[in-house]
């Protein structure tokens, strides 16, 4: 059997003080997905470089207060392109101000990527939310990094 392939991403978790966080609609052909703004490591970057170049494309953040690296997540899922068998997502936490989104790339650029809206959430909202995220879970994962802050060592998100 042969080995998957497994792009390594990364996401950010933009936190406000009042519990608000930036996710990113991501439109697929038989889903709508919300996930926190993120992507694949290029060539020579480590995670936090990639988040740094993730963040100034998809919503205009130039100097983020990145912190620590509390969820991993892993789907096995073949992309649309082929190229790629699964993901494997370091999820960071970014605590910021609430800010206007303005991405560094367009909104063609964006949409190529599947990306179709920008949007700040309450947790509580997404607590309630009958809406698709990813991860699943991540209303009750929010709460919890909220209420109790960041796990001593990365936890596992799954889907």
């Amino acid at each position: 059997m042969a080995e998957l392939r497994i792009r390594r991403a990364v996401r950010g978790l933009l936190l406000t003080p009042a519990e608000e966080i930036l996710l990113v609609r991501f439109e697929f052909p038989t889903r709508t997905v919300w996930a926190a703004p993120g992507g694949g490591l290029e060539d020579g970057e480590d995670h936090l470089d990639a988040l740094r170049r993730e963040l100034r494309e998809e919503v205009g953040l130039t100097d983020p207060a990145i912190g620590p690296h509390v969820w991993n997540r892993e789907h096995i899922i073949p992309h649309l392109d082929g190229q790629w068998d699964g993901q494997r997502d370091r999820c960071y936490v970014v605590r910021t101000e609430r800010f206007d989104p303005q991405p560094e790339l367009t909104w063609d650029e964006l949409r190529a990527e599947r990306v179709e809206e920008l949007r700040w959430w309450q947790v509580s909202e997404i607590e309630q939310s009958t809406a698709t995220f990813a991860p699943r879970r991540l209303g009750r994962l929010l709460r919890s990094l909220v209420d109790d802050g960041p796990p001593a060592t990365p936890i596992d998100t799954g889907v």
